[in-house]
């Protein structure tokens, strides 16, 4: 392994627990905002109790706010006047210009909390070859976001995997084994997918089967000499297509208003170098090209000898010869897979005290990853890093904030772990610090698609409030433990609305009038924008929350005395895939 020294460098632990100081002071003054919860919006007078500016200034600033370049203010530095943003005495919010200046001034990247992802590659690849080729333009049995995601994070693993000189990759709540597969068949790594779900490992068996033959079969009809022994391609306006029927396997993605998100479903990664290497060597070089000519891309474009009948063409001798030990390569590489590259789907509920060698027989050292790792599995990932010596790096991307588990918050009696998913340093459990589950859904709303148009949904969120009113006033319920769903889009009018919940609810609807839910409607309509503006508030406060989290990890693993090296790492588009961030840590040099 390369000293870690070549590494970029990230802030160290006080200069973190600096930042956290300043945005916690920011955040006591924003948490009742973000963890107020919609449904109570109006039962509550929540714009009156937190806001005090009229909600069409609001919404004004917070358009022209979306339309301006931030401010170059430099990373860290301590601009923000706090008693601009809430007052002091009520709490209330002053400014909406000041509370978005604030807002972006937390953000992980204007915090200067963020490794570029390409400077990272560039020092990991420092004197090693690059292995991977031409960027692939989409990836067959994916839609666009996942396409995206995989891409992206299997070059950052493979970079890893390389500079640490590891082969085996632990792929945590592997789902339906994209990453999996593609780490395994592009880069020729051997990686265990565990996923806690039965049907997403048998899923992800089939789905790796049909893509191996899938990619054995482009390999084959790649792989074929002409006369003269080198390899022929078809014009691309003569390539024949080839179609995959596995349409179950296949993820559909609704058309949005970002334009260009449509499946691409006709190209498939390159085959790893591995394979091209051991072709020139088992053909003796007599035909070798050079190594970008010899690419095996995944086109769909085949070979002039695909077209030809088998006796069509009278070889020489030297040419069977030559075409004799391509068929034994085709029958060696479509029959057993390489030892290296191996994907294994396994089932398995994964905590932090997980013992890997009882999951895994022939452990060795490896790099754990997760992409998109599902509330308390992503700092349980990190746990397991830390506490595992074969565990020699991370790379983990979490999500589905709402869902980790938090020991400052209520718990029921009954409720005893000791490892929570929030908070994980030290810093922050001295400071006994709590987010709230309103406040861990509110991290999960993404600015930036609502940026580009993709908005709240503020009609069915109105809905919900104003029934909210109705089972308050005529069924005296003020809390529900039953939830209504998504039923907002199968309904034709808010009377629908109202009478499809209350049946779900299991409430009387007699109680309730046309006329009667007809007037709340009415009565409540003129106070939409005071909703739709506490909606975008909270929207903008939802980079906080998610840097609060992604700094608690991080200052997590630099208070390992074995972890070398740890940064966040901007992997995703936001606006393709929201939860862009991944941790990254390698431990000390072994």
């Amino acid at each position: 392994m390369a000293a870690l020294c070549s590494l970029p460098g990230t802030p160290d632990l006080p200069a973190l627990h600096a930042k956290l100081q300043d945005l916690l002071g920011f955040l006591r003054g924003a948490l009742p905002i973000c963890s107020a919860h919609t449904v109570d919006f109006y039962t509550g007078s929540l714009w009156q109790q937190l806001v005090d500016l009229n909600p069409e200034s609001v919404l004004a600033a917070l358009r022209e706010a979306a339309g301006a370049e931030p401010p170059g203010a430099e990373a860290g530095s301590g601009f923000i006047d706090l008693p601009r943003v809430f007052c002091e005495r009520s709490q209330k919010l002053l400014s909406t210009e000041a509370f978005v200046l604030a807002a972006r001034h937390y953000s992980v990247q204007s915090l200067g909390l963020c490794t570029p992802r390409e400077q990272l590659l560039t020092a990991l690849r420092l004197n090693k070859e690059q292995r991977t080729g031409e960027n692939v333009k989409g990836i067959e049995f994916m839609n666009t976001k996942k396409s995206h995601e995989v891409q992206a994070m299997s070059e950052l693993i493979c970079s890893i995997a390389d500079y640490c000189g590891l082969k085996q990759i632990i792929d945590v709540g592997s789902g339906k084994g994209y990453l999996s597969s593609f780490l395994s068949l592009k880069y020729g790594l051997n990686v265990y997918g565990i996923d806690s779900s039965n049907t997403n490992t048998h899923g992800a068996k089939e789905r790796n089967r049909k893509l191996k033959k899938h990619w054995n079969l482009n390999h084959h009809h790649r792989t074929r000499v002409d006369v003269n022994g080198l390899a022929l391609k078809m014009p691309k306006e003569m390539g024949a297509q080839k179609e995959v029927e596995c349409k179950g396997d296949t993820e559909s993605v609704p058309k949005s208003s970002l334009g260009n998100q449509e499946i691409s479903a006709d190209i498939l990664p390159e085959f790893p170098e591995s394979a091209v290497s051991t072709i020139r060597k088992q053909q003796g070089d007599l035909h070798a090209q050079p190594l970008e000519e010899e690419k095996l891309c995944f086109e769909n474009t085949f070979s002039l000898m695909d077209f030809l009948p088998i006796d069509a063409i009278e070889p020489t001798s030297s040419q069977v010869h030559n075409t004799e030990i391509v068929r034994k390569q085709r029958r060696n590489m479509a029959s057993k897979p390489s030892d290296s590259s191996i994907y294994s789907p396994l089932t398995s509920f994964i905590t932090a005290d997980s013992e890997l060698r009882d999951i895994i027989k022939d452990l060795e050292d490896c790099l754990m990853v997760g992409l998109h790792t599902c509330g308390d599995l992503a700092p349980n990932t990190l746990r397991i890093f830390t506490s595992k010596s074969e565990v020699k790096g991370v790379c983990s991307v979490g999500c589905c904030y709402h869902l980790l588990s938090e020991e400052f918050e209520k718990q029921p009696k009954e409720c005893a772990q000791e490892n929570w998913g929030f908070p994980m340093c030290r810093y922050l459990k001295e400071e006994r610090w709590c987010c709230g589950r309103n406040a861990r859904m509110s991290a999960c709303l993404a600015l930036e698609r609502v940026a580009v148009g993709q908005g709240v949904p503020t009609e069915s969120l109105f809905y919900r409030a104003v029934l909210q009113n109705i089972i308050k006033d005529y069924y005296g319920i003020t809390k529900c433990d039953r939830h209504v769903g998504k039923i907002y889009s199968k309904c034709s009018s808010f009377l629908d609305y109202v009478r499809m919940s209350l049946k779900k609810l299991g409430l009387d609807e007699s109680k309730v009038s046309e006329e009667i839910i007809m007037d709340y409607y009415e009565k409540y309509k003129p106070r939409m924008n005071e909703l739709e503006a506490f909606n975008m508030l909270k929207v903008v406060l939802a980079p906080c929350i998610e840097t609060l989290i992604l700094l608690d990890r991080l200052c997590y693993l630099k208070e390992q005395e074995d972890v070398a090296w740890s940064a966040l790492v901007k992997l995703f588009d936001p606006v393709q895939s929201p939860r862009c961030y991944a941790v990254v840590a390698l431990k000390k040099q072994w």
